[in-house]
């Protein structure tokens, strides 16, 4: 996908509408992302009915107000406008994350020629290598919203693991802090069970007569053996990780 835009300008929907264009910072911002091509143009009612669901699409996988982490996607729009001004117009339905290409810049129809774009509004979906993975996503999107992303991750094979939803994030932090105490707790006791067996074992090698013959002296030392174990237990419980699975106590 970088080798696409390596020696072109790509302008931020920003106030300034900063550019990008030396190679170093089109590799930085393409680089091992899917790359939403969004061919469109201001005078087609159908793009302006889109754009909403498109930018609102955006923002929920790249925005932090409602994810951890931004998804590596990246939005660019391809203006079909007829004029620098209904560019402009259309720009302003769009998130101020996404880039464009200025309207004098002639690889916006180089593209359209280049991918076959016969309708509008078009969400053509690369892979990192330049290949295309949905060559129209816009029924997608509006079917299936966010989900849609998940399935090009995987179909892109792209790794991404710190990509999740807050709520995602939530319900498998209270799980990873919880499961490691409990599987300690659990390690812990077992082991006091094997070691009393082994010590009951022990007590009773002498055969039944043993037993008797030692009479309360061998109760006054079970019950020191199991003052010991009650003493262990409470250290090794003492030991173990303080967790508070409290959402609300939890660092997000």
């Amino acid at each position: 996908m970088v080798d696409l835009f390596i020696g072109r300008v790509l302008l931020k929907n920003n106030k300034d509408q900063d550019e990008l264009d030396t190679e170093r910072e089109i590799i930085m911002r393409l680089q091992n992302r899917i790359l939403m091509l969004f061919f469109a143009s201001a005078t087609c009612e159908t793009c302006r009915q889109f754009a909403p669901t498109l930018s609102d699409f955006y923002k929920q996988l790249t925005d932090e107000f409602y994810v951890d982490r931004a998804a590596q996607l990246v939005l660019l729009y391809i203006s079909l406008d007829q004029s620098e001004d209904e560019q402009e117009s259309f720009l302003k339905e769009l998130p101020k994350r996404c880039l464009f290409l200025a309207y004098e810049d002639p690889y916006r129809r180089e593209l359209e020629a280049m991918f076959n774009v016969e309708e509008v509004p078009t969400v053509l979906v690369l892979r990192p290598d330049c290949s295309i993975l949905i060559p129209n996503a816009v029924d997608e999107i509006l079917r299936l919203g966010t989900d849609c992303y998940r399935n090009w991750q995987e179909a892109a094979e792209l790794i991404d693991r710190n990509f999740m939803n807050k709520e995602d994030f939530e319900e498998k932090s209270m799980r990873s802090f919880s499961d490691p105490v409990r599987r300690l707790k659990y390690k812990v006791e077992d082991e006091k069970k094997k070691k009393k067996k082994k010590k009951r074992k022990g007590w009773g090698g002498g055969g039944d007569e043993g037993v008797e013959a030692d009479g309360g002296a061998g109760d006054k030392e079970g019950g020191d053996h199991h003052g010991d174990g009650d003493q262990e237990r409470e250290k090794n419980t003492a030991d173990l990780p303080k967790t508070c699975c409290c959402p609300s106590q939890q660092k997000i």
